[in-house]
């Protein structure tokens, strides 16, 4: 059993945070000892599995549903896979658009080196859209997509 300190800092969240969610009732069956918080495995997976929906871009009343759902048992394995299919499905789409940024981050780095090396853009823009060197050209035509 852990302290919420030594989940704090396991987790790196602010104390708060972790009353935050107790409150909300995303620790249903959490241990108390004096009135002092006890974190078992089972809230060390729940606070994963918390963490994990809310950087999925989960907010935490759907969190706390899942969590509902949890509670209810076997019956609600559809709508529990339904909402994590759904999150996989954004955070795949937030990821083809990050990939989009650091293809033009690549572009941009190659550009700048390429623009230091010559003093000057001049080379470059002659280049541009469409004779840049061919690993090259990948990148800023990804970046350009829409």
């Amino acid at each position: 059993m852990y302290t919420i300190g030594q989940i704090s800092k396991l987790f790196h969240l602010p104390i708060s945070t972790l009353r935050y969610y107790d409150k909300e009732g995303l620790f249903p069956n959490m241990e108390r000892s004096s009135g002092i918080r006890r974190f078992g495995e089972k809230e060390m997976e729940a606070l994963r599995v918390i963490e994990c929906l809310k950087k999925s871009g989960l907010e935490i009343k759907d969190i706390k549903q899942f969590m509902e759902w949890c509670a209810q048992g076997s019956s609600t394995y559809p709508q529990r896979k339904e909402l994590f299919l759904r999150q996989k499905e954004r955070v795949e789409e937030e990821i083809r658009k990050m990939e989009k940024v650091l293809d033009m981050i690549r572009f941009k780095c190659w550009y700048y080196e390429q623009a230091i090396q010559d003093g000057n853009e001049d080379r470059l823009n002659e280049m541009l859209p469409n004779h840049l060197p061919e690993e090259i050209q990948l990148l800023y035509d990804h970046a350009h997509e829409d």
